[in-house]
């Protein structure tokens, strides 16, 4: 049962890996776009930073730029591929000797080719669902229903500490989140509550 930080953004990448237990660090197009950066150049330096795998999603859909992405670190990237008929032909080809996930996941239908096209990861997007109007976790509930030994259910677009658990709870593998969602499932008021008792007991005492 993984964490991965979900961002492009190398001072969060920094900032997570520093903490010890954060797996591996997961981007998507939007993400490397706020950068500014080239996308190979913020791959580079996120692979730099982190010690785990660096999800990278296609943006053309091809093999050549899949193979591309694969040698600026071979055995540290994943490559996130679109659900589709054309992305999971892809997955087919490329799944043998690059690790693949099948991103942007709406249905357990999706999961089960992705399973079946031999995708490492199936990543349902659980936030986005529910916000149109599905129910994003009972989505990881039943994907994880149908899901064989050899792959991963990573959950994504997270919103909220409770939702994260909740899609653990649902039987995600795996969560990604960004460093504030991240700074937010570390806290609670209750904790610091008694952290402040605590305190105020110990200097009673003397």
């Amino acid at each position: 049962m993984a964490l991965f930080l979900d961002s492009a953004d190398v001072a969060d990448a920094r900032r997570a890996m520093e903490l010890g237990f954060v797996a591996g660090i997961t981007t998507n197009p939007t993400l490397i776009a706020r950068t500014g950066r080239p996308a190979p150049e913020v791959i580079a330096a996120l692979c730099a930073v982190s010690k785990g795998p660096v999800f990278y999603q296609l943006t053309t859909g091809t093999e050549d730029e899949a193979r591309r992405f694969h040698a600026l670190a071979p055995g540290r990237i994943v490559l996130k591929i679109p659900a589709s008929l054309s992305g999971l032909r892809l997955v087919a080809t490329l799944s043998g000797e690059i690790p693949c996930a099948v991103t942007a996941v709406f249905s357990a239908a999706q999961a089960y080719l992705a399973c079946q096209a031999g995708a490492r990861y199936v990543i349902p997007y659980v936030n986005r669902l529910t916000r149109l109007g599905g129910d994003g976790i009972a989505l990881v509930r039943r994907i994880a229903a149908i899901l064989g030994p050899e792959t991963e259910l990573l959950a994504a677009s997270l919103k909220s500490p409770a939702e994260a658990v909740d899609a653990l709870l649902a039987g995600a593998h795996h969560v990604t989140v960004p460093w504030k969602l991240i700074e937010e499932m570390a806290e609670h008021r209750l904790s610091a509550l008694a952290v402040e008792e605590f305190a105020r007991a110990a200097s009673s005492s003397g």
